[in-house]
């Protein structure tokens, strides 16, 4: 078949050649030790660089212990809250037998790291990890020659504490990693590196640390893009269409006459108002009248599931054994179901930014991106300017999950200061971050399933419309089954992409609903239902240990319901399971607790992962019972938090998170599988309280009242 687009992008960085000449990089740094490595692909267990050209310069990322005996490690991905800055410097620190406060990230700056072709479904750590080690380790044994040379001892004789080498018999016989990389430039790649540490080994990792940037980002001190001041900057304002995807057909700028030191910036479709005062910027760009070519489209978000599936006609088969005509003819019942999954918004704090400047016809620009080195593309592109002619210098983000890989906010920035011949800054208004950013697809997913007089899966058919198939290949035992894809990026009103764990959102959310419809129709509790189907033993370990801390077995309080749902993503094995109050009267659904466990390999940071896994439990509340965009063609109501609604502090349950011990395994993702589960489990537990099965997400209390009325 042939894969997904989301699927495509999101790991195409994975087995991507590297081919570009890195003779630039080397050439910029000073004295130190320098070990290259590849971030491509990998032997995890191995912790190895399998890149298969040998060229030394065939690299994405490296190390480098400074003259001052500091470490420095640069690689193309960025830090946008998901604790990377932290986790990889563990890695390094440990390795190298450091403090942690001794190694300094730098990321994703296009002029100082080499390319990464960007951050996103929780490759970095479970990619980088093994090979950073690697590196580390490697570069801790020239240190270790180095010092045996100059203290006159064997290796063997030699321990290494915080940066100091020393003689285990006289330990005033001594040098830092400051004095043993002095006068020296040495480039070195992975062809021959030594064992990485055990777990038994580990001082960092596995510890609890909290994220080295969160004071910063607490007290307000962090930097993003939208606080680089440059002198005589100017902020723009553009003037945008009501409906999406319009083109320009006229411009009537007449009334910005009565603005003093206001400038008209009309550049194709793109139309913006600059000014050196930002509310001047924005009152002027008001006042220009643009006629706009709008397209027709008639769907909305009521009649676009019926609109997709009537659209879309071609398939690939993603998985498919044995014969679903004998599945269906060995089940005692066979279910029929459709779930479907509206349009979500990325909804960032940190909306699309970008504060840039010419010199020399060289753009400096910073902004806020998942891709740098994609932008830096984008750009060269948009302005017809060489690559290295642009630089895209990165600092923290406000948050992604997808929504900043398509970098509208930089061209629009640069096209700007290009035409005004100043510095500019432009930042999305939180209506634009709703009407322009891409949108998580809407999905339909059709699924049969048949069960035997046992309790036993024989039939899944699974039909999904615009959802990908990340996540779907079957964890259950189920020996007939086909999995099917239907997916066309333009037949949707407006732009669509990734999204948190793109798609498999929406398809764990229809399995595992359906999953507890064939345990319900089977007569059988719904953990024990898994339990008997699951193949997977990993599942199964994460299932009984997540069932354990819930306390499955335990009383209900009248109205309250208990659900379970279970995924895979990014390498991890989720479970997770929740506990709801539904308001009958009112349709009100409250989450009381959701434990969420996790099979998630080696866990670098436990301080980290569950930070990062309450977040995406948090952000999946909200994707399950409030985050809907309303629309009308390409018309987007939504525009604000006022009537897109997220996850409130108030509307946050207790939540646990376990994680399976496993530190002498390699790493899995950790910042996108713990979202996943979220609206199966809360689906799976309105049903038990209520007994009513909404199937469509968000599950709003219109939609609970209107299934008990219908009951």
């Amino acid at each position: 078949m042939k894969p997904d687009k989301i699927d495509e992008l999101y790991f195409s960085d994975v087995n991507e050649p590297i081919s570009l000449d890195r003779r630039d990089f080397l050439k910029k740094l000073g004295g130190g030790i320098i070990v290259v490595f590849c971030l491509g692909k990998l032997s995890l267990l191995e912790g190895r660089g399998q890149n298969k050209a040998d060229d030394a310069l065939n690299f994405n990322a490296y190390i480098r212990v400074k003259e001052d005996g500091r470490i420095n490690c640069y690689t193309g991905k960025i830090e946008m809250g998901q604790g990377i800055i932290t986790s990889l410097a563990q890695v390094v620190a440990d390795e190298l037998g450091v403090s942690i406060d001794m190694v300094d990230m730098v990321m994703g700056d296009t002029e100082l790291c080499p390319y990464d072709a960007g951050t996103w479904g929780s490759l970095t750590t479970r990619f980088a990890d093994p090979v950073l080690r690697a590196a580390a380790a490697e570069a801790r044994e020239i240190l270790i020659d180095f010092a045996a040379t100059k203290l006159g001892v064997s290796e063997i004789n030699l321990k290494l504490d915080n940066g100091v080498i020393y003689e285990a018999e006289n330990p005033l016989n001594k040098a830092t990693y400051a004095e043993l990389t002095k006068g020296k430039k040495i480039v070195k790649n992975l062809e021959n590196k030594p064992d990485i540490k055990k777990a038994s080994e580990f001082k960092l990792i596995g510890k609890p640390i909290i994220s080295t940037d969160a004071i910063a980002k607490v007290t307000g001190t962090a930097q993003y893009s939208g606080d680089i001041k440059l002198p005589g900057m100017v902020y723009a304002t553009v003037v945008r269409p009501r409906v999406v995807a319009s083109k320009k057909v006229a411009v009537d700028a007449s009334q910005l006459d009565s603005f003093s030191g206001v400038e008209l910036i009309n550049i194709g479709d793109l139309v913006a108002v600059v000014h050196s005062d930002p509310e001047v910027s924005a009152k002027a760009a008001r006042k220009v009248k643009v006629t706009w070519d709008a397209p027709a489209q008639k769907m909305d978000n009521e009649t676009i599931f019926k609109y997709l599936e009537d659209n879309i006609e071609n398939s690939d088969i993603f998985q498919e054994e044995g014969d679903l005509e004998v599945g269906k003819s060995n089940s005692k019942a066979v279910i029929k179901s459709q779930y479907q999954d509206g349009y979500k918004a990325h909804a960032p704090m940190e909306t699309h930014t970008a504060t840039c400047y010419f010199e020399d016809e060289k753009l400096t620009i910073w902004t806020s991106t998942q891709t740098p080195f994609g932008t830096q593309d984008q750009l060269a592109r948009a302005l017809e300017i060489p690559k290295e002619n642009v630089h895209v210098k990165q600092i923290f983000l406000g948050g992604g999950f997808g929504g900043k890989i398509y970098n509208q906010q930089a061209i629009e920035a640069a096209l700007i200061a290009k035409s005004c011949k100043k510095p500019v800054q432009l930042v999305w208004s939180r209506r634009e971050e709703f009407m322009y950013d891409k949108f998580r697809p809407a999905a339909v997913m059709n699924v049969t399933s048949g069960v035997d007089e046992n309790g036993k899966l024989n039939l899944w058919e699974f039909d999904i419309y615009c959802a990908g198939t990340r996540g779907t290949k079957l964890f259950y035992d189920v020996e007939n089954n086909r999995t099917r894809m239907f997916n066309e990026r333009d037949v949707h009103p407006f732009g669509t992409g990734a999204w948190r764990a793109p798609g498999n959102n929406s398809t764990t959310f229809a399995r595992e609903s359906h999953i507890d419809v064939a345990a319900f129709e089977a007569g059988i509790d719904a953990l024990a239902f898994r339990l008997k189907n699951l193949k997977s033993e990993n599942m199964i370990a994460a299932l009984k240990l997540g069932a354990l801390k819930f306390n499955w077995n335990r009383k209900k309080k009248e109205d309250h319901g208990f659900g379970i749902a279970l995924g895979e993503d990014a390498g991890t094995s989720v479970v997770m399971i929740a506990e709801v109050h539904v308001d009958k009267k009112t349709g009100i659904v409250t989450p009381i607790k959701v434990v969420c466990s996790q099979d998630m390999g080696q866990v670098v940071n436990p301080h980290g992962a569950t930070v990062q896994t309450e977040g995406g439990i948090t952000m999946g509340l909200g994707y399950a019972l409030y985050e809907d965009v309303e629309f009308n063609g390409g018309l987007v109501k939504s525009r604000n938090f006022s009537n897109y609604t997220i996850t409130k502090f108030s509307n946050t349950p207790e939540i646990e998170c376990v994680f399976m011990d496993k530190l002498d395994s390699k790493p899995q993702g950790g910042g996108e599988p713990a979202i996943i589960c979220v609206g199966g489990a809360i689906a799976n537990a309105v049903f038990d309280a209520c007994g009513v099965r909404v199937s469509r997400i968000p599950i709003t209390l219109e939609s609970v009242l209107k299934a008990l009325n219908k009951a």
